[in-house]
């Protein structure tokens, strides 16, 4: 018998039997809490979680709308082909990652098994192309030409081939009719990624995982319409998998149909003629540089005048769209990205930005009469205008005396603007702006939409630059770090200017003036601002924005939208002073005019012809040409950077385009059967009572087959008017 008295080691027990008696209860308590809260407070949430981990969603992508031209031409439609995808999932439950699969799949597919692992591994900033920017759970598409022969070797060998699937399927296709590409215009498509999803989540158009995303050009401005909605099954499966039966599902909606303002044959003219324009030029001689003209890019927009409607816009260099389709390999995608191809997929029609030289003399003279002076009074086109020690020569340092405005248009008078560039500048205070300063050559510059996007509904449009006092002061303070290190005090050029920048660079000096009233120094435009401008000077004063898209047509053709013209503003001049310049500028055409040795035998009297050349000089590069014009339908600007001068490398091809449109031959004779748009389309295609659409086919452009001589068309000139020198640099 112990020792110990009972009475001294029951307190222990008891205590001891309380407190796992307290734990007990606790983690009771706790447990009932738990259950209740699962079960009672968040039972449905969760019994609808797991209800929905046993309905697996079928997904089917809606068809894609077509693009057509104003005709119905398709620019843009779909095929169908035979397409393999891996599942990169399934694939990576794999022992090897799918790394055999892939293997014997590329051995089917005649493909090299690098690519087709290339093709299926997802993209991050240091993963090159090609490589899969979708979402990572979706069927990636490793081709999208296989063979009959192929997709049967895959579906009858499926234990070969887990997670690998081929399917007919719809794939978008650039048909390029009548050879005219329309690359930047169009854009192209690629898989949604998981962010786009996440954002579009809560919006009224959500992205399904299986959808493809327009990334530039109409594709993307009208993504949503063109998209349409991919349809959704779903099956109830059990917890092995197996199918129990099929709940609701959501039927797919075809995409809709966007109608362009595109003509598909005058873009195959326009493509055509500025890639000769260019290739003409480069066997040409810049008597500048001793070197041959390097022409590395080009644009050209075509314009309805009264509404802003763009009817074709070609810009070089210039890619098959097709490239995107199925994914696009590595090799291609280096090709349009890098700088040794000038960056094809760059639409230089509203993103390519260059000095505006003498076209913006319309502005300059605009500008002139708001400040005051009298359009028809007489102005001293000396053959050079001094500032100081410093001298600006007129174009050939040829003068032609007392001349008004519209003839400083005609004869491209650099001196008459450079006077009244210096004149304004000096009233607004010079380098100290007055307080009452009113600045108009650059507040016209800006009044006539330069410095600002048009609207255009392409997306990533550059809004160019006027380099006036205040973007002068921000330049500088962005800058001033950059050039005081770099600058130094008699140093070389490069260094001398950035030393002058860093001390003085956020003043507006005279000649910065002088060289604005020319289009010449900082400032920049854009081929498509350009042509609002001439448009809004041919139509009385209205700046439209220029718009590509036409109409929306619902999938089944029974409701359709059409997309009206807008405005964005009006010149900043009245009815007379417009008339002026109309006036001025159709004398650039005529006997004397800069442009007259181009338009030699034009129908003045039927179809009016306005004009107005242009040289620009860039630092470091052989001189831009420009060329904008207009007709009562028509407007069209031509640029092509390092090309040389205005009416000599863009003359050509900008006289050739109008010679398709209203059916001409070089005497001026109008033939209309040959005419490809001898006035504005203005009515919408035949929509069939099934929702087709009535397509006309179209041939490629042959300029061999127009009423010309085929040796001018492929560049040579004709002779010079008597009295303009055929090399004449504007």
């Amino acid at each position: 018998m112990s020792n110990i008295p009972e009475t001294g080691r029951t307190p222990r027990v008891q205590t001891r039997l309380v407190v796992i008696q307290v734990l007990v209860f606790s983690l009771l308590l706790t447990l009932g809490g738990r259950l209740w809260y699962l079960q009672i407070r968040n039972g449905k949430e969760y019994a609808d979680e797991a209800k929905s981990n046993n309905i697996q969603q079928v997904v089917t992508p809606a068809v894609r709308g077509s693009i057509l031209d104003a005709r119905g031409v398709p620019l843009a439609d779909n095929e169908t082909r035979l397409v393999v995808s891996a599942s990169r999932t399934e694939l990576m439950k794999m022992k090897d990652d799918g790394k055999a699969v892939l293997t014997r799949l590329a051995g089917v597919l005649n493909m090299k098994p690098e690519d087709v692992a290339n093709k299926i591994r997802l993209c991050d900033s240091k993963t090159p192309k090609p490589c899969w920017n979708g979402s990572p759970y979706q069927p990636i598409p490793v081709t999208d030409e296989a063979t009959v022969q192929q997709a049967l070797t895959i579906r009858e060998s499926t234990e070969d081939f887990p997670g690998i699937t081929a399917e007919l399927t719809a794939v978008r296709r650039y048909p390029a009719p009548g050879k005219a590409r329309t690359a930047q215009v169009l854009g192209y498509l690629s898989p949604v990624t998981d962010d786009e999803i996440t954002k579009a989540k809560d919006t009224d158009s959500p992205f399904l995982r299986s959808d493809q995303v327009g990334r530039s050009g109409i594709e993307r401005t009208y993504d949503k319409e063109l998209r349409g909605k991919a349809g959704v099954t779903r099956y109830e499966v059990d917890n092995l998998g197996r199918v129990m039966g099929q709940t609701k599902s959501d039927p797919g909606v075809a995409g809709s149909t966007l109608v362009t303002s595109i003509d598909a044959r005058v873009q195959a003219v326009a493509e055509y003629e500025l890639a000769q324009a260019m290739k003409t030029v480069r066997g040409e001689t810049d008597k500048i540089t001793g070197r041959k003209y390097e022409a590395d890019s080009g644009a050209v927009v075509v314009m309805e005048t009264k509404t802003g409607r763009v009817v074709a816009m070609a810009s070089q260099p210039d890619y098959d769209p097709n490239v995107w389709i199925g994914g696009i390999s590595a090799k291609d995608y280096a090709a349009l990205t890098s700088k040794k191809s000038n960056y094809p997929l760059l639409n230089r029609g509203i993103q390519g930005q260059a000095p505006a030289g003498s076209i913006f003399k319309v502005i300059s003279a605009s500008a002139a009469v708001r400040a005051g002076y009298d359009f028809n009074d007489k102005y001293n086109c000396s053959a050079s205008y001094s500032l100081g020690s410093r001298s600006f020569a007129n174009f050939e340092s040829q003068g032609h005396g007392p001349i008004t405005l519209g003839e400083a248009l005609k004869y491209s008078c650099n001196t008459v603007f450079y006077a009244l560039g210096h004149k304004e500048w000096q009233k607004d205070g010079g380098i100290t702006a007055n307080k009452d300063s009113k600045d108009w050559f650059y507040v016209t510059a800006r009044d006539f939409g330069l410095g600002s996007e048009t609207g255009v509904d392409l997306p990533n449009e550059v809004k160019g630059r006027i380099p006036d006092r205040q973007w002068k002061q921000a330049f500088w303070e962005a800058n001033k770090d950059g050039w005081c290190k770099q600058g130094k005090k008699g140093g070389s050029y490069v260094e001398q200017i950035a030393y002058e920048n860093c001390l003085e660079g956020n003043q507006l000096k005279a000649y910065d003036s002088i060289n604005f009233a020319i289009g010449q120094g900082d400032v920049l435009v854009t081929p498509i601002q350009m042509a609002t401008i001439y448009a809004a000077i041919s139509n009385g004063g209205t700046l439209y924005d220029p718009s590509v898209g036409k109409a929306v047509i619902s999938p089944d053709g029974k409701q359709v939208r059409e997309i009206e013209p807008k405005a964005h503003g009006k010149l900043p001049v009245d009815a007379k002073t417009i008339r002026d310049l109309d006036k001025g500028l159709r004398s650039v055409v005529e006997p004397g005019g800069t442009a007259a040795w181009r338009f030699g035998g034009w129908p003045q009297d039927k179809i009016p012809m306005r004009a107005k050349t242009g040289t620009a000089q860039v630092y470091g590069k052989q001189t831009t040409s420009w060329l904008a014009t207009y007709t009562d339908d028509f407007t069209i600007v031509m640029t092509i950077s390092q090309g040389g001068t205005g009416s000599g490398a863009s003359g050509p091809a900008v006289r050739n385009i109008y010679d398709a449109l209203y059916g001409l031959d070089d005497a001026g004779n109008q033939n209309l059967k040959r005419a490809l748009l001898p006035g504005p389309q203005k009515t919408l295609p035949k929509v069939n009572a099934d929702g087709t659409i009535d397509a006309p086919t179209i041939k490629a452009y042959d300029p061999k087959s127009q009423l010309v001589d085929p040796a001018e068309r492929n560049g040579a000139a004709p002779p010079p008017l008597a009295g303009t020198p055929a090399n004449r640099r504007d």
